[in-house]
């Protein structure tokens, strides 16, 4: 006979007895929950293991919501059903899971961006589904349709944040892990964009030649900093240290505050651009922050006869990284603190160029070495010709 002695988890509150499973001769655990609310002491079943695939985990995420009144007791639940009302609230769809989720992180870029895909591409496949009912075809059609429509990384971003939604769940106890692997599309995360000295040189020519007040000075200073097309739409006067030579980075594309130094062509950059009532450097309509300029930077690129697919912004914080690299005197390191890159493996992409200045410094230096060795049996054999 199985066992009907409590016997405790490691959560608070929750504890479970031996039963003999439904349907079968085996047994299973049968977990249960205790807490006080209104000042009245509760104690009810949460779940079976088999049955409901309920864990110990699980028991206290949902003895954490009936706490906090999130959730209704079994009692009021019965009552409503009672009542004829469709109570739900135990169900921990992916809606709900994200909505707990979102409510725990800051509110910052990275967050809005999550939120945006998650509305558009994730809510109306999966928004009504518990973790255990997602279907595995369904996200393997997901995976392939976004081919179609949004470049290979930003369809990683959205698998990965499905997967970061469910994995949230399981860690709160809230639902059980997918059982099976959600299959990430292939991205070619190393392309770099360039340009040619000539390339260069029209494009400053261009630039000079434009009118509008803000499409050349930032191209520049993406140029100069490598700042992204977003910081710089951020970028404001007191962001902008002359006295100690830095730039303040304010929630950037990671999260968190960067700060980078302050050249001098960029310095004199900002020196000479003039001000408006606007806190920003670059401000958009009526002094706001700006949230668009690809129309101008576009002429200027089309004028400067630039490839059709370079981009005109982040392109050029690539040109300002690989002239870093391949300039041989700028370690990895270094490059990835200017760049703000929060991981060593996104700089990386640069490793070729460095490593093709430092072959470059190594064919020098055996030259140089060569040349001497050159000069030296040269005057030796001088030497023993004007002793004869």
């Amino acid at each position: 006979m199985p066992s009907r002695k409590r016997q405790k988890t490691k959560y608070p509150g929750v504890y479970f007895i031996q039963a003999k499973a439904l349907g079968s001769k085996k047994t299973e655990r049968v977990y249960f929950i205790h807490y006080r609310r209104g000042g009245k002491l509760i104690e009810e079943k949460a779940g079976r293991q088999f049955k409901d695939n309920m864990t110990p985990a699980k028991a206290a995420g949902i003895r954490a919501q009936r706490i906090e009144g999130a959730s209704p007791t079994n009692r009021e639940r019965r009552l409503a059903i009672l009542e004829g009302k469709q109570v739900e609230a135990d169900k921990w769809t992916i809606d709900r899971i994200w909505k707990e989720y979102k409510g725990q992180k800051p509110d910052n870029k990275a967050i809005r961006t999550d939120a945006s895909r998650y509305d558009k591409y994730l809510k109306p496949r999966f928004g009504d589904l518990e973790p255990h009912e997602l279907p595995q075809l369904e996200i393997d059609r997901l995976r392939i349709g976004l081919r179609k429509t949004v470049r290979p990384q930003t369809a990683k971003h959205i698998l990965a944040l499905l997967k970061r939604i469910v994995n949230f769940g399981v860690r709160k106890g809230l639902c059980s892990p997918l059982p099976f692997t959600v299959e990430m599309p292939r991205v070619n995360n190393l392309e770099t964009e360039d340009l040619s000295s000539e390339q260069l040189t029209r494009l400053f020519e261009a630039i000079e030649a434009d009118k509008h007040a803000q499409a050349g000075p930032m191209m520049k200073m993406a140029l100069f900093t490598g700042l992204r097309r977003g910081e710089l739409f951020k970028l404001k006067w007191e962001h902008v240290d002359f006295d100690r030579r830095f730039i303040s980075i304010v929630d950037p594309k990671g999260g968190t505050d960067e700060k980078i130094p302050l050249n001098d062509i960029a310095r004199a950059l900002l020196e000479s651009h003039p001000r408006t009532e606007s806190p920003y450097v670059f401000p958009g309509r009526g002094g706001r922050q700006r949230t668009d300029i690809n129309k101008h930077v576009n002429q200027i690129k089309r004028k400067a006869g630039l490839p059709e697919d370079f981009r005109p912004l982040h392109g050029l914080r690539h040109v300002y990284a690989s002239i870093l690299a391949s300039s041989g005197q700028v370690d990895l390191y270094t490059l990835q603190k200017l760049l703000t890159h929060k991981s060593p493996l996104m700089t990386q992409r640069y490793a070729h160029l460095r490593d093709e200045a430092l072959r470059r410094a190594s064919d020098l230096a055996g030259n140089l070495i060569e040349q001497t060795i050159k000069g030296t049996e040269a005057k030796r054999k001088t030497k023993k010709r004007s002793n004869r």
